[in-house]
Parts: C-alpha cells; sequence; structure tokens
C-alpha cells in the first residue's frame, strides 16, 4: 500500500523533451476533473477491499499567477486500518504549461508520520529547496539544481499526461528525475503493450500496459504494472502493485 502513492503518479508516458525547459500544452486534462478508484489487497489469497484514493484537478491562482492545482488523498479501510493505517495527502502547482511551482505530501503510514516539500524556483536552470520533516521529529532542508526541469510525483503526471506515444515498440524504456524532500532519484518506465482492462465502474477500455521499475544492486523489481487509457487522455484505470508483504490492485472507480 505504500507504493500505491507513487505508481499512481508514475503512470503515463515520459519522453526525453519532457526535461526541457520549455512548457507544455495541456490537451489531456480540463480543470474540474476528479479520479476516483477503490483499492484492494491480497492476503494469503484472499482479496480484501483495502480502502480508496480521490484525485482532483482543477485551476487556481499561486502567487498570484493562474495556475494548477492537483491534489491526490488516498485512505485505507477500517477493516485494514487495524493492520496498516494510511491517510496520505500529496498537493501540487505547476503553471498553466505544466512547469513545476510546489509539492507538499504530508503521510501517516502505519506509526509513521512525515512530510516532503518542494519549492522550485528558476534562473537559467531549475533549483529546488527540499524540506523533509521525518517519522522521528527531525527536519532537514537541502537544495539542488539543475539544467533542466525536476520533477515530483504530482507534476510529472500532469506533464505526463499530454505525450504521445505513437511509434512506440514494446520494451522501449526510458528514465526521468523524480524528487522528494530527501533528494532526486532516477525512475524508469517500460513499456509492455496493450491490453483491454475492465474498471471498477463496470466500463472497459482500450489500455496502454506499462511497468514502474526500480533498480537495487544492479537487480531489476517491477514496483507496480498500471494500465492507461490509449487515447490523449492517458488515463489510469488499473494498477497492480508488488508489495514485499503481498500484492494490491486499484481499480478506477467512477467515469471519466
Amino acid at each position: 500500500m505504500k507504493k500505491f502513492l507513487f505508481s499512481l503518479i508514475l503512470l503515463t508516458i515520459v519522453s526525453s523533451p519532457a526535461f526541457s525547459q520549455q512548457g507544455l500544452k495541456n490537451t489531456a486534462f480540463t480543470p474540474g476533473e476528479k479520479l476516483e478508484y477503490k483499492l484492494y489487497f491480497n492476503w494469503k489469497f484472499i482479496w480484501l477491499t483495502a480502502g480508496s484514493a480521490t484525485m482532483t484537478l482543477t485551476q487556481e491562482k499561486y502567487n498570484g499567477k493562474e495556475a494548477y492545482k492537483c491534489a491526490l488523498v488516498t485512505r485505507t479501510s477500517k477493516k485494514l486500518d487495524n493492520y496498516f493505517r494510511m491517510r496520505d495527502t500529496l498537493l501540487c502547482y505547476t503553471t498553466t504549461n505544466l512547469i513545476p511551482l510546489y509539492y507538499r505530501k504530508g503521510a501517516h503510514e502505519g506509526k509513521r508520520y512525515y512530510v516532503d516539500e518542494l519549492l522550485y524556483s528558476y534562473n537559467n536552470g531549475c533549483t529546488v529547496t527540499m524540506r523533509e520533516l521525518t517519522a522521528k521529529g527531525e527536519r532537514h532542508e537541502k537544495k539542488q539544481s539543475s539544467k533542466n526541469n525536476i520533477y515530483d510525483m504530482l507534476s510529472i503526471f500532469l506533464r505526463a499526461r499530454n505525450f504521445s506515444t505513437a511509434g512506440w515498440k514494446e520494451g522501449r524504456t526510458i528514465l526521468f528525475p523524480i524528487a522528494d524532500g530527501n533528494g532526486i532519484s532516477t525512475a524508469r518506465l517500460r513499456y509492455l503493450g496493450k491490453e483491454k482492462v475492465k474498471a471498477e465502474n463496470g466500463k472497459k477500455y482500450k489500455c496502454l500496459k506499462l511497468a514502474y521499475i526500480e533498480t537495487d544492486d544492479g537487480e531489476e523489481n517491477e514496483i507496480v504494472r498500471f494500465f492507461v487509457t490509449d487515447d490523449s487522455r492517458h488515463v489510469p484505470i488499473r494498477l497492480d502493485l508488488f508489495l514485499k508483504f503481498g500484492s494490491a490492485k486499484a481499480f478506477l472507480n467512477s467515469d471519466i
């Protein structure tokens, strides 16, 4: 379940032009969009209702300028709370051409509570101020700069939904930078082909199938396999999560 937030965001398409400092026109979503998901967890061959997640997209002002605001809230069910309680809230602002401005994650996972916060500035490159409140109550802050843009889990979601997958072949793998309160890491995304998927809302969708992969000691580990609509919107329909203590699935539970 702890991987759900990250996997829900890293679910669309990234290509090398994404990392220029130029903005990107949004053609994939309309402010006011709301996506709802139902979560299931597999425990000893039994699938249990694990909780829900809701993502909302609006257009508001940030420091006096028009911006997109994206919020993701995930919570476990009352039944699962007895084993592992999760109440996570992610928030980001980007310019209307999808350049990151601000990010915050407040996470209550089990007995742990921590906060990651990112503030972006631009001057011949991108500088990110990374703030972290650890589960032990420690506060840390550091900065990192790059000639190209740096993204967080939500801003990459908004930007990636606007890319085209025309001409993609199975096995194509792409690397991209993701920041949190602790630093910047590299994520890997691999295209696995197409498949028709049934959502929690009872409808079937033609989807692109992709895998999010981490590398540990030189060995690749697939963390999540996800399915997004094969159209210009790239809406996530289903996610299969491979966790250390079991497996989980998330299904779209609202109309799109």
